[in-house]
């Protein structure tokens, strides 16, 4: 890029010649090909609609998390297993590593993120990179620097090589002074988490990139995430995933929010599910760029009696972490996804009872639990 290196050299000539007498130092300026700050207002960015022999190449950004593996297998199955890419900081256990295409990829690492999309000609981006909401609490700065400086080098990569992407947001995008029962789709957004911020912030953004550059950005505000493949990861929700581990191990459950706290939950089926479909809506379908999903809404009370079914001697108590606690009660109770049923089909298939079934069958059969049935 000739022309960016001349105009560098100049503008670096003329600071260092100003008369002023101070040093003023040279901050490195990020050039790329064709990014949001240079493209024309009018441009227009148009995904490819692949046939079943061209499928999209996929990358997942932040994949060794709840969500990224099980998406992993699931677009894997669809697309084929070299057309899927699952990235991480960390390394990933054997079955992960052998089960498809691996790769290292620090969000914040945009030259190296950048590199990753070029080489595998890569068409989809689900990103998944973040710090939920009790850990983001306990290192804000690290939160801001991954939920935000890493969404914007993602926006812009996304941007420039023409790629349909998909970020998550969260329950936690609303406030205390949000509705709250039901939550639609629009509304007052005032959260009191890091990880809330950045995720209005990550809603904000991808519209505007929309609009303003043409990205195929596409959103879905996701409830409480259940999964039997994972362990809780320090989500205010986790408590849900956590009493089925205690119930099978140890037949007693601490919960750290209180027994009343009612908040919107889907199985992990139905999320991912819910992912692949509105990445597959035609474009035209979608009346906005982020939308509310939902399956189920309970507390923990309620939650408990449904797994005492199971492990009838379960022994539940409540030590509330106000943190936590604190978190829950700015959060919908319940959430209005009538706009995503509408659109493009949205349809969930676990209610609680279905829910907890398919948890204790993935976990496996304990003694409690055959005595029961």
């Amino acid at each position: 890029m000739p022309i960016v290196r001349n105009l560098g050299r100049a503008a670096s000539q003329l600071l260092q010649s100003s008369g002023c007498g101070c040093g003023i130092s040279i901050l490195p300026i990020r050039c790329i090909g064709v990014s949001p700050r240079q493209v024309a207002s009018d441009a227009s960015f148009h995904s490819v609609t692949f046939s079943e022999s061209d499928h999209p190449r996929v990358l997942i950004t932040g994949g060794l998390g709840q969500l990224g593996v099980g998406l992993a297998k699931l677009l894997r199955k669809r697309f084929g297993k070299n057309n899927v890419i699952l990235s991480d900081i960390r390394k990933p256990a054997d079955n992960v590593f052998y089960s498809g295409p691996f790769i290292f990829a620090d969000i914040l690492d945009y030259k190296n993120l950048r590199e990753i999309v070029v080489n595998n000609r890569i068409t989809w981006l689900f990103h998944y990179s973040a710090l939920l909401s009790a850990v983001g609490e306990a290192n804000v700065p690290l939160a801001r620097a991954v939920n935000i400086t890493g969404l914007h080098n993602v926006l812009d990569i996304a941007a420039e090589h023409n790629l349909r992407l998909f970020v998550p947001s969260t329950i936690g995008a609303f406030g205390p002074t949000s509705p709250r029962d039901p939550t639609p789709d629009l509304c007052i957004q005032r959260p009191r988490t890091i990880y809330g911020v950045s995720k209005v912030h990550a809603e904000l953004m991808g519209e505007y990139y929309h609009y303003r550059y043409g990205l195929d950005f596409r959103c879905l505000r996701y409830p409480g995430i259940i999964s039997a493949d994972s362990q809780p990861g320090g989500g205010t929700t986790d408590y849900a995933v956590q009493i089925f581990h205690d119930a099978i191990k140890t037949g007693k459950f601490k919960c750290n929010l209180k027994p009343d706290t009612r908040l919107p939950m889907m199985y992990i089926d139905d999320c991912l599910k819910a992912t692949l479909e509105v990445m597959e809506a035609p474009a035209e379908s979608l009346t906005m760029r982020t939308y509310n999903i939902s399956a189920m809404s309970f507390t923990p009370e309620e939650l408990a009696q449904e797994v005492q079914k199971y492990v009838p001697e379960l022994q539940v108590t409540y030590n509330v972490d106000q943190v936590r606690q604190a978190i829950a009660d700015s959060w919908p109770m319940n959430f209005d996804d009538s706009n995503a049923r509408r659109d493009w089909g949205w349809k969930h298939d676990y209610d609680l009872p279905e829910l907890v079934t398919t948890m204790f069958s993935y976990l496996g059969s304990d003694s409690r639990i055959a005595q029961a049935n």
